[in-house]
């Protein structure tokens, strides 16, 4: 994308804002998007993690957000904590940075709702959070749902599942009839595509394709080995690499907190965020890497759903997906920026068809290594006489 952030006539203090943040050109989601939501056009938006959909949506919200009134005016819905409180933070940053005074706040449960309830008597313009905890201080009139003017829904096709859609209504009924809906996700199935449609009004439906959507700054590689020997092959590519801040990744969320409890029996700095973790485990796990103090990150792709934490250099697969794209929301979080990242997955046999269909599906190179006296190397090859 050769294309400046001026030819969308943004505001100047914006522009000078992002590039505080090193973002000089907009990706191909936010020049799609942002021309479309200034104008207050309903939005599904699809496009690869990594690609930019934060911003896609809240630049707009800078341009349209009136400072000078103290009243809550959008309303971004996610899946996650965690991707609630980054969210936050971006804003906040490039509030900062640009000079423009949008405040906001979090709003998610497992947290003491008459803390939130006295923040909120600041009228943040931008609400942040879940939706349960949201309907819940919208039913108390603690937010004031009839002055937001457009709701964001991330990470859309978790919002919209069977799980969550009723949560995700609850709160668009509570909001006034002419308010812009917008929805943006890296993935869109038919079923995704439909309800979002019925919820919107005439959506602009904007689709990047992934061409190339895989990194080439990222090395891929596999190990071979027991389902039993997973843990201490980590143990030991850990003790050789020695990463800085990395990623392990695990299907089975109660097994979250027992691996990162075995990484730590081997002394390693390790730490996780799984669904019956507190807000305050998850935010010193999160704190934690982004900080140095740990090393490892341990989680599924659920709780790591939107997590963008800076300089991830190594994404460990102890399990694969069977879905490719999860395969690349994965690995997405390192290697980025042009930056160089490695990411391994320890296998068994059985599990090397999911790395060819990897292959096939991205086009990359999935080298087979193991480690031996410390060192990754190519496997050994038998030498017959």
């Amino acid at each position: 994308m050769s294309t400046s952030f001026d030819t969308l006539e943004l505001n100047a203090r914006l522009i000078k804002g992002l590039e505080m943040q090193q973002i000089t050109q907009p990706t191909d989601i936010q020049y799609k998007a942002i021309p479309l939501a200034l104008e207050n056009k309903d939005i599904i938006g699809q496009s690869h993690t990594g690609s930019g959909k934060t911003l896609a949506y809240l630049i707009p919200l800078f341009e349209k957000i009136d400072t000078g009134k103290r009243e809550m005016q959008a309303i971004i819905l996610t899946p996650t904590h965690e991707l609630a409180l980054q969210i936050d933070r971006q804003i906040k940053l490039l509030s900062e940075n640009a000079k423009i005074p949008v405040t906001s706040i979090a709003i998610i449960g497992q947290v003491n709702i008459k803390k939130q309830i006295e923040k909120l008597r600041e009228k943040p313009h931008i609400i942040v959070g879940s939706t349960g905890r949201i309907f819940e201080l919208i039913k108390l009139r603690k937010i004031n749902a009839h002055t937001v003017k457009t709701i964001v829904i991330d990470e859309g096709d978790k919002l919209l599942d069977e799980n969550n859609l009723t949560g995700v209504k609850d709160v668009i009924k509570t909001t006034m009839r002419d308010r812009q809906l917008m929805m943006f996700s890296a993935t869109l199935n038919q079923n995704t595509l439909n309800t979002a449609m019925e919820l919107m009004k005439n959506p602009e439906v904007l689709k990047v394709a992934d061409v190339h959507p895989m990194s080439q700054t990222i090395t891929h590689m596999y190990i071979v080995a027991e389902q039993r020997d997973k843990i201490e092959i980590l143990r030991k590519l850990v003790a050789s690499i020695k990463p800085e801040k990395a990623i392990v990744f695990v299907n089975k969320s109660d097994l979250i907190e027992i691996t990162s409890a075995k990484l730590q029996y081997h002394h390693i700095a390790a730490s996780a965020i799984y669904g019956t973790a507190t807000k305050e485990e998850r935010r010193q796990a999160l704190q934690g890497l982004r900080s140095g103090k740990i090393q490892l990150l341990v989680a599924s792709d659920l709780a790591a759903r939107g997590l963008d934490i800076e300089g991830v250099t190594h994404i460990f697969n102890l399990d694969l997906p069977e879905d490719s794209k999860e395969y690349l929301h994965r690995v997405g979080r390192t290697g980025r920026m042009g930056k160089s990242g490695t990411a391994i997955s320890i296998v068994t046999k059985k599990e090397i068809q999911w790395i060819k269909k990897y292959e096939k599906d991205f086009k990359i190179n999935v080298e087979e290594k193991v480690i031996f006296k410390g060192v990754i190397q190519y496997p050994f090859k038998r030498k017959f006489p």
